[in-house]
């Protein structure tokens, strides 16, 4: 006799039967998106490549730019010539200091002389004290306005090296956002320079993964997506916790240094952070979505899989994709535990070609 009990105990071998390995459709093998959690699984965070050291050079006085000599992408020196402003009006003003500092010494050197002959005289009683003092008097007059004229020479000696932007330290040009002719003035940026051997990935972490992750977060891990460097995420061995929190976004900022071989890296390339989600503190984990590495299909920038729809027909769907396990992918987005997609993209892409033709 056929009761509920039956229809259910074959309901429940369907299922175990669906989930044991991949069902054909339309000629096609397929496979539920399967969900994982626990320990193994973890959060994915979108990162930035970010130099360490990172300036961006400007003027410290307002002038023409007559010689630039680097351009974006030029390896430089520590302390070698980058820019020059027109200095010709400094420079005038040097030479000006200079004839006032020798006005001042032989003026000087007269009231020397004369503060000598009047302290011969004094002493033979010819002239009287108050006239030695007046000679004193002079003479030291004479000193503090040289003195005075020579710091005024340095100065504007100091200002003139002003018009010349050094690199203060051996790296790469960046960006150089001006040319020849263009006005430079006291704080406008005219060249952003970097030192691309200490690089690092830096993440915002939420607020509701901070606790438990400390200072020195342990198993954090990073990725560079397409670099060839790298095959897939590495163990990330120096990693800093800020301790500070942002009031707009509510998140803490999380770096982490990247090794001196890798090669192809420059700041602003994406990355992605993975944390470990089992850590004390940080909450019960999200089960991860995984699907077979086979069933990815890439088309330029698009990453995405073959989803049936209620009629049994693939659609290319975009997705957004983790960290591969073995022969499975982990996918971050654009698919829901227990959706179809075919194993075999190439041949869902075939399948699917003559119903896009017509």
């Amino acid at each position: 006799m056929y009761t509920h009990t039956t229809a259910l105990s074959l309901l429940l071998g369907l299922a175990s039967l669906l989930a044991a390995g991949p069902v054909l459709s339309n000629g096609l093998a397929t496979t539920p998106v399967t969900a994982q959690g626990g320990a193994g699984a973890a959060v994915s965070l979108n990162a930035v490549v970010e130099a360490v050291r990172q300036t961006t050079l400007s003027a410290q006085v307002p002038g023409a730019i007559v010689a630039l000599r680097v351009k974006a992408g030029d390896t430089v020196k520590a302390g070698q010539e980058l820019l020059r402003i027109d200095a010709r009006a400094a420079q005038q003003n040097v030479a000006g200091s200079a004839a006032q500092v020798e006005a001042a010494q032989a003026s000087l050197n007269v009231a020397a002389t004369e503060y000598e002959r009047q302290q011969q005289l004094f002493a033979k009683n010819y002239i009287s004290q108050g006239a030695l003092d007046r000679a004193q008097a002079q003479y030291r007059a004479a000193q503090a306005q040289v003195n005075a004229l020579q710091a005024q020479t340095r100065a504007a000696q100091t200002q003139s090296g002003f018009f010349v932007l050094n690199a203060p330290y051996a790296g790469v040009v960046s960006e150089v956002p001006v040319t020849l002719g263009d006005m430079a003035m006291p704080g406008r940026p005219l060249i952003t320079l970097h030192d691309p051997s200490a690089l690092r990935v830096t993440a915002a972490v939420p607020q509701t993964l901070l606790n438990g992750l400390g200072q020195s977060p342990q198993g954090v891990r990073f990725e560079i997506p397409g670099l060839p460097t790298l095959n897939g995420p590495q163990a990330a061995t120096q990693v800093q916790l800020l301790p500070t929190v942002d009031a707009a976004t509510h998140t803490a900022q999380l770096r982490v240094s990247l090794p001196d071989n890798l090669r192809g890296i420059v700041p602003g390339m994406f990355a992605r952070v993975w944390l470990p989600a089992a850590q004390p503190g940080v909450g019960t984990p999200q089960p991860s979505l995984w699907v077979p590495a086979s069933a990815v299909v890439r088309r330029g920038e698009m990453t995405g899989v073959y989803v049936l729809d209620d009629k049994g027909a693939a659609r290319l769907r975009q997705v957004r994709l983790g960290a591969p396990s073995g022969t499975q992918v982990e996918v971050l987005s654009g698919l829901s535990a227990g959706e179809p997609v075919a194993t075999d993209a190439q041949a869902a892409a075939r399948a699917t070609t003559p119903a896009a033709a017509r």
